[in-house]
């Protein structure tokens, strides 16, 4: 599905990807971790067409993404919410949603104005539901709680029809109830829309309880990928991010690694 085939990126002296080789299969549930500064943003924007990379393919659907425009991107199934939440926020939850509907299927970022389509409201109710934010669709998108506006992007990003969704840090700035609450509806779409998610995160009781993949990147490098099991073991990744206070797993116990 989405395959990044030796991706490098440098800004003058500074490396910020190196030769990274990553491939997230259709309908996958992935985590790119690492310590701040790592790559994983410049990543992000490389895929998404933000940024061009210097070497290397961004391939999705046996096509090279590389060159083409942010909006082309989005518009061939790949698509980005971001760290903080990009809303429109004089707008209701519903015509936030109807809008993003309009723009993906007129082809362009025009919104319908102020009276939107019964299919776009429709379909924005659907949106709605997914996330569990029905009795919110009145609401003023500013006056939502922070919780609820990175919900509200993720539904933007989901009127975009996306094929693969990428979350730039979906919890950041919550508190750890409304943390987990976030990962469980992100887990439940995953779950029920067949998409394939990538998502950055630096809570790594989350990463571990979720992702069915996990690749870690270090100074630009993708240092290692596996499952939860096989990253908390990797003594690399311990001695790079994790830190020698993580707990792993080994013949079926639970240590400090």
């Amino acid at each position: 599905m989405l395959e990044l085939q030796n991706i490098s990126k440098s800004f003058g002296g500074l490396k910020a990807t190196q030769n990274v080789s990553v491939n997230f299969p259709e309908g996958s549930l992935n985590a790119v971790i690492g310590p701040n500064g790592a790559g994983k943003t410049t990543l992000f924007n490389q895929i998404t067409g933000r940024l061009t990379p210097d070497s290397g393919k961004v391939m999705f659907d046996g096509q090279n993404l590389v060159g083409r425009s942010s909006l082309s991107v989005t518009r061939a199934g790949v698509v980005r919410a971001f760290q903080v939440a990009a809303l429109f926020p004089t707008l209701t939850v519903r015509e936030s949603l109807a809008a993003a509907v309009t723009s993906r299927r007129k082809g362009s970022w025009e919104m319908f104005g102020r009276f939107p389509s019964l299919t776009a409201e429709k379909r924005a109710e659907e949106i709605a539901e997914m996330l569990g934010m029905e009795d919110r669709l009145h609401v003023v998108s500013k006056e939502l709680s922070h919780g609820d506006q990175k919900l509200l992007d993720i539904g933007l990003a989901l009127a975009l029809d996306p094929k693969v969704l990428l979350m730039d840090e979906p919890t950041a700035g919550m508190g750890p109830d409304e943390r987990w609450r976030m990962i469980d509806k992100v887990h439940a779409l995953w779950k029920s829309q067949n998409l394939t998610i990538v998502f950055i995160e630096h809570d790594m009781d989350i990463v571990f309880k979720i992702a069915q993949t996990i690749h870690v990147l270090c100074y630009g490098a993708l240092l290692a990928s596996g499952t939860a099991d096989e990253i908390r073991a990797n003594q690399e990744v311990i001695d790079a991010y994790l830190g020698s206070d993580h707990h792993t797993v080994r013949d079926g116990k639970e240590v400090r690694a």
